[in-house]
């Protein structure tokens, strides 16, 4: 069987299959890794069926770094609210790799890409306090943003407000 038959077959046992059957099936496409993220946003864009968007979503994260620039892309492509709302959900399982990237997001024309990269961002938490914090020192837009964001964070994102804000006092 090539990669795509096996990538198919994958994403078919998450359309189809039971429990077990699904968890198995992201086992098999997170050892993929790559191989599976165009297939994995196309079968995500192309279902309706939350379950499955669930499990395809999970993979996705679970891949981590290589789903990252590839979810972006799609989320800015296509503007089915359900499908960023997933891809989304996707990159804040990345972490580490997806912060720059959902950052630069937050400077997108479009307001519900931001607002689904700060959606990501907070559930990312407390590793995207730091890199929100110097992004508040670029100043401009980014920086309103970061701000809103570092404030939904709660505690660490809002001691992260008040070193800033107690900084530029001095």
């Amino acid at each position: 069987m090539s990669d795509n038959e096996e990538v198919e077959s994958q994403i078919t046992r998450i359309r189809q299959g039971g429990l077990e059957e699904r968890r198995a099936a992201v086992r098999e496409l997170v050892v993929m890794s790559e191989r599976a993220v165009g297939p994995l946003i196309a079968a995500l864009l192309a279902e309706s069926n939350p379950d499955p968007r669930w499990y395809m979503a999970g993979a996705l994260g679970r891949i981590g770094s290589p789903g990252v620039a590839p979810l972006l892309a799609a989320m800015r492509e296509n503007t089915d609210h359900d499908f960023r709302r997933y891809a989304a959900a996707a990159l804040g399982e990345v972490r580490g790799s997806a912060i720059l990237p959902l950052i630069e997001a937050l400077q997108d024309p479009d307001r519900e890409i931001r607002q689904f990269a700060a959606l990501a961002l907070c559930r990312i938490g407390d590793p995207a306090v730091g890199p929100l914090k110097q992004a508040c020192a670029e100043g401009g837009d980014v920086e309103a943003r970061a701000r809103q964001v570092l404030w939904k964070l709660g505690d660490a994102g809002l001691a992260a407000l008040i070193e800033r804000s107690n900084s530029q006092d001095m």
